[in-house]
């Protein structure tokens, strides 16, 4: 085997000289820090732009998030006029299949101008100024009529049962005079 030459510990280069040992270098002393001392972590740098692009994005999705909420809200106000004017829509179809009824239009044309069919008699009725009363009669659709449902007849026949196991107290029997002068309230027998 050739031999290989050493070189010193010096350094690249050889910088001590030939012969000499290099002097181990002394660590240099670490101060003793206590084991239960907990470090205080430092901001660096990175920490203070981490924290401000953290803050910028915060910011800047806050107002998108409040746009959002706004647009929600818009959007239900809208569904709301939309489901108004849908009713509304209806209502109107709805009055516009009553006045496709022959007995509908002539109803309102009964009540609105006072039309009589041929042969048939008016009368109007007057107020005790002499002002023609208004009608209250009104026609009503029949999709709207309330429609009573029947009891049956073993409700009405317990019903009479206990009617008859409790009967209502006795009113004031009949009068024993009637004066004719006087008038009395209707219900009141007590003369």
């Amino acid at each position: 085997m050739p031999s290989q030459r050493r070189t010193p510990r010096g350094g690249p280069g050889g910088s001590t000289r030939p012969g000499m040992r290099p002097r181990p270098r002394a660590a240099a002393p670490r101060p003793a820090a206590p084991e239960s001392a907990s470090r205080r972590p430092r901001l660096t740098g990175r920490a203070a732009i981490l924290v401000l692009v953290l803050a910028v994005l915060t910011v800047s999705y806050a107002s998108s998030l409040r746009a959002y909420i706004q647009q929600r809200s818009h959007i239900g106000d809208l569904k709301q006029a939309i489901a108004e004017r849908e009713a509304s829509i209806n209502e109107l179809e709805r009055e516009k299949q009553r006045w496709s009824d022959p007995a509908y239009v002539r109803a309102q044309a009964r009540a609105r101008f006072g039309y009589l069919m041929p042969g048939e008699t008016g009368f109007q009725v007057l107020d005790e100024n002499g002002r023609p009363l208004e009608s209250q009669a009104t026609l009503h659709d029949p999709g709207d009529v309330v429609k009573t449902v029947p009891t049956p007849w073993w409700s009405d026949a317990w019903d009479s049962v206990e009617l008859a196991g409790n009967p209502p107290a006795p009113d004031s029997g009949p009068a024993d005079k009637i004066d004719g002068t006087t008038q009395q309230a209707p219900g009141d027998r007590s003369r």
